[in-house]
């Protein structure tokens, strides 16, 4: 008798080889053992600004859709900052010093289109992606980077979830939420189709990263 998992549990394993792809790349490893510089996170900072204005915009637009409403909660809002770090990292005239790399371009281009065509398990497939990843992963990220650039609040803000009292309970409901989505399961696959898209984008992003780095020394 076979064992059917839980939707929440299938996603993880099934990408979980996209996730390790994203995290080995080497902008990022160089970023987490010391070796890349402040301005190297300045530059993830800002790609990310980009993403994430998409990625909330479409949550914006899906608030109403009876499968994405669950997942738009105001707690996990990244956007303002993102504003915020940057201001602090760059200076007041941030908006005007920062321009999407190709692959962050490509990102934004697919989350709008998901959010265009209403498709809410591709909305859902980037907002676990991210939002996950970031109560995760990136609480390790945020307390390497103020070791080693001396940051307190400022700089890491995007990071620091004051609204989420306990990540692994708020995880936890998250997970029960997606097993709860009563998608067929070929739309199961298009969601974990739509998640290794999005793992693929965070790759990619770091080498474009680990380019302009180069170009810039050259």
């Amino acid at each position: 008798m076979s064992v059917v998992l839980p939707f929440s549990q299938a996603l993880r394993e099934r990408t979980r080889g996209g996730h390790s792809d994203s995290e080995g790349a080497s902008f990022m490893d160089d970023l987490m053992t010391g070796k890349g510089s402040r301005d190297d996170y300045v530059s993830l900072v800002a790609q990310h600004y980009f993403i994430y204005k998409a990625l909330e915009a479409a949550g914006d637009s899906m608030k109403d859709d009876v499968d994405a409403a669950a997942f738009v909660t105001p707690q996990l809002i990244r956007l303002p900052a993102l504003e915020a770090d940057l201001q602090f990292l760059i200076g007041d005239d941030w908006l005007e010093r920062i321009v999407p790399l190709p692959t962050t371009a490509r990102y934004v281009d697919r989350i709008n289109q998901v959010a265009a065509q209403k498709w809410s398990g591709g909305f859902i497939a980037h907002h676990y992606t991210r939002y996950l990843g970031d109560l995760s992963g990136g609480q390790i990220i945020r307390t390497l980077m103020q070791r080693q650039f001396g940051f307190q609040t400022n700089g890491v803000g995007f990071y620091l979830f004051d609204q989420i009292a306990k990540p692994k309970e708020f995880k936890d409901v998250y997970r029960a939420q997606l097993d709860a989505v009563d998608w067929s399961e070929e739309e199961r696959e298009r969601v974990i189709d739509e998640v290794m898209v999005a793992y693929r984008f965070n790759t990619e992003l770091f080498v474009d990263l680990a380019t302009a780095k180069a170009t810039a020394a050259a």
